[in-house]
């Protein structure tokens, strides 16, 4: 039987938030394996972060971090609002997106990772944060993006705090041009992307998918005409579609009178060099997620026991 010390104990509740008494009993029926004393504590129900983990965290906060050629997106998910003002919160997302930098880019290296200085994967420090504040939080997605020569501009949008906000852009210029005219066309284009959200930069770069259901509505829309009718039908109305949904063929949100790829082609110009936007990156905090329904009135009743 391994020694259970006080040490062990300790560095088990910060894991789990369960009681110092049943950390000490899962130590002792796992013989010290302190990864198998967090599943027993969860198989019998007593962490409070693994009880957490079941609700819904649709909240928190999407962080962006750029070195320049590197840069990250990331999105950390809370239960409610109130958590994306926690000081603690909000650093331990900014601080993680700045680790990201050093990974390749997946969130199983982010969640495997040591914040400098740290003895614990970052995953193990979200599930003390949980227990910390009380509430579930779940790293969701990371992106990171590298030019070799150009920059990658960022922006956020309805900013929480430096860095954070509740919309995350990156867009990736490579190029051998002046980076201040870069960083100035890089900062207007995250702007666009983040009001009008293209779903590519290019044709080339939409959904096959996405592009087959368009056609279908199109012949729904328009059935019973002939076949050589429809064929410029379907043409033309791609072309329109394109145009809504792709970066270089919107009209710029900056400046409507032309599109964002006549935007990058005329800052060419002044930049001495080529441009050509390699890479996009939007976030939207909690976007796909399927949030719960609430009735809050009968929540407050059922605290007050008067339900």
């Amino acid at each position: 039987m391994a020694e259970i010390t006080a040490a062990m104990v300790k560095e088990l509740r910060e894991k789990t938030s369960a009681g110092m008494m049943d950390c000490k009993a899962a130590l002792q029926a796992t013989d010290g394996d302190m990864e198998a004393a967090v599943d027993w504590l969860r198989a019998k129900g007593l962490s409070k972060a693994a009880k957490k983990a079941g609700r819904v965290a649709a909240e928190g906060l999407v962080a962006v971090e750029s070195s320049g050629k590197t840069a990250t997106a990331l999105e950390v998910n809370s239960e409610t609002d109130f958590v994306a003002r926690n000081p603690d919160f909000q650093a331990f997302v900014r601080e993680a997106a700045k680790l990201a930098l050093n990974t390749d880019g997946t969130l199983e290296s982010l969640e495997a990772a040591h914040f400098p200085g740290g003895t614990k994967p970052l995953k193990d420090t979200l599930s003390e944060l949980v227990g910390t504040i009380g509430e579930n939080m779940t790293l969701r997605r990371v992106t990171k993006l590298t030019v070799q020569d150009g920059l990658i501009a960022s922006y956020v949008h309805n900013v929480v705090t430096d860095g954070l906000g509740r919309i995350g852009v990156l867009v990736a210029l490579e190029s051998k041009g002046d980076v201040d005219k870069l960083s100035t066309l890089g900062r207007g284009i995250a702007m666009h992307i983040a009001a009008l959200n293209p779903v590519a930069i290019d044709a080339s770069g939409v959904d096959a998918a996405t592009i087959e259901r368009e056609k279908a509505i199109l012949l729904e829309k328009n059935q019973g005409k002939p076949a050589n009718v429809l064929e410029k039908i379907v043409e033309s109305g791609l072309k329109s579609y394109f145009k809504e949904v792709t970066l270089l063929d919107q009209a710029y949100v900056l400046d409507g009178s032309k599109t964002v790829g006549q935007a990058v082609k005329e800052a060419e110009g002044p930049a001495g060099a080529p441009i050509k936007v390699a890479a996009i990156v939007r976030y939207a905090l909690g976007e796909g997620i399927e949030k719960e329904e609430s009735d809050f009135a009968a929540e407050v009743a059922a605290a007050a026991g008067t339900r």
